[in-house]
């Protein structure tokens, strides 16, 4: 990282028009932004994650208008879902669902009453003390979505927000700051699917900030699927909030690309909440993808269970840091991380560190990470069957995190996803129908 890119992208938010009543905002943004530090090999959070595809990389450039109706629009098969979609990070109203317009806040058309709903949560719950790329995207925000659910309130439908960036037809790249809050009042329930992805390859970095706010009692299931083409760059911020006895249910899925770096916190605020939280990456070729998660346990009798499986081919790399702090007053916590990998060249790279910090004295907790690679008995046994080298070295990273998409809250997500994740690993049209049918 360099002084450079940060001279460039604060320029480039200088120059923009923001909204009038987020202007105090966006200047505090641009302050800490103009004074962060400069993230480097030394920099512990980034220690294993290199910076340099986008440091040299032209990406101080707005993002170019798009007409919705010359890209292919994407839909998730089998989920009756509102769909918003968001284009190099404007929002579509053409190819959106009229249902989800009238159920999500575009920032830009924010009543009196729904600007002063966000400017009292806007930062809030990812706080100050957020890198770089989040005080970037604090400098940047004019273009976000705000979601609101009403107490007592459920909502029937997933809202699934598609994130698609397209190709710049002046051959430069680009930036686009995205920006999502979520606040579900008490006891209210809904689904958010985040869901980004690219149209044909490309050169775009995609900085993107989402808070949710979980009240008493509520519930959210959130996914969020990174399908991006391999020569786009994305970091990724998500921080959720969770009240007296909340609940958060995520999954979080990356299939690679030249630079993915993801950072979800999880705070437990309030007695009673709990967090389910699962993960798959698959890199392929050179790709790099990171994630970097925390679990906050601040109050007594909460629980959290987390499970990140990856897979790593070719000479790609990976970079887990999961960490779970328990605070003094979080006594009768029971908190579990597991992180396992799967190896299957010798040229592929995996930098795992489970951190387990505890200031409490009458909690349960575990965690743990593994590395491996394919198991020399297995193939031997799916070969004394038939079944070709390729073939069984495909099946059994297959069902390496098969067991994760199994138990995603919704059915349909995992029948979409298993061809995707088979075509990744398939080396035959028929080994890929049987993988996407769980078989």
């Amino acid at each position: 990282m360099t002084a450079e890119f940060v001279t460039q992208h604060l320029a480039l938010a200088q120059h923009r028009s923001p909204l009038s009543w987020l202007s105090e905002f966006n200047e505090r943004g641009q302050a800490r932004f103009a004074d962060a530090v400069i993230p480097n090999r030394k920099t512990e959070a980034w220690k294993y994650t290199s910076l340099a595809s986008l440091t040299q990389g032209d990406f101080a450039h707005a993002a170019p208008s798009v007409d919705a109706s010359t890209v292919t629009l994407p839909n998730i098969a089998g989920i009756d879902a509102l769909r918003l979609v968001v284009i190099n990070g404007e929002l579509n109203i053409e190819a959106s669902d009229a249902k989800a317009l009238e159920l999500i806040v575009h920032f830009a058309d924010a009543t009196q009453e729904q600007q002063d709903q966000i400017n009292a949560l806007l930062g809030t719950i990812q706080g100050e003390g957020g890198h770089l790329f989040a005080q970037l995207n604090d400098a940047n925000i004019n273009a976000g979505l705000f979601l609101n659910i009403p107490r007592n309130q459920r909502l029937k439908q997933p809202i699934h927000i598609c994130y698609l960036t397209t190709p710049n037809s002046e051959k430069t790249g680009f930036t686009v700051n995205t920006r999502l809050l979520v606040n579900l009042e008490t006891s209210a329930e809904a689904t958010v699917i985040e869901h980004y992805i690219g149209d044909e390859e490309q050169n775009s970095f995609t900085n993107a900030v989402s808070e949710f706010r979980v009240g008493d009692n509520a519930k959210l299931i959130h996914y969020r699927l990174q399908l991006m083409t391999e020569g786009a760059l994305h970091i990724g911020n998500a921080h959720i909030d969770l009240q007296r006895d909340a609940n958060y249910e995520g999954f979080h899925l990356g299939l690679g690309t030249k630079l993915t770096r993801n950072d979800i916190v999880v705070n437990h605020n309030v007695g009673g909440s709990h967090s389910e939280m699962a993960g798959v990456y698959v890199p392929k070729n050179k790709q790099l993808i990171d994630f970097h998660t925390c679990i906050e346990h601040k109050a007594a009798h909460c629980t959290s269970n987390e499970v990140f499986r990856g897979i790593m081919n070719d000479q790609s790399k990976a970079v887990f840091n999961g960490r779970i702090q328990i605070h003094r007053d979080a006594q009768k916590t029971l908190a579990e991380l597991s992180n396992k990998n799967l190896l299957l060249t010798n040229t592929a790279e995996i930098n795992t560190k489970p951190e387990l910090e505890i200031y409490a004295d009458d909690v349960k907790c575990a965690h743990g990470a593994t590395v491996a690679q394919l198991e020399e008995k297995a193939m031997f046994y799916l070969q004394s069957r038939g079944i070709s080298k390729a073939d069984a070295k495909v099946m059994l990273s297959f069902g390496f995190i098969n067991e994760l998409i199994d138990n995603l809250p919704h059915e349909a997500i995992g029948d979409w996803l298993r061809p995707i994740l088979a075509h990744r690993f398939g080396r035959s049209s028929d080994l890929d129908d049987q993988l996407a049918q769980g078989n």
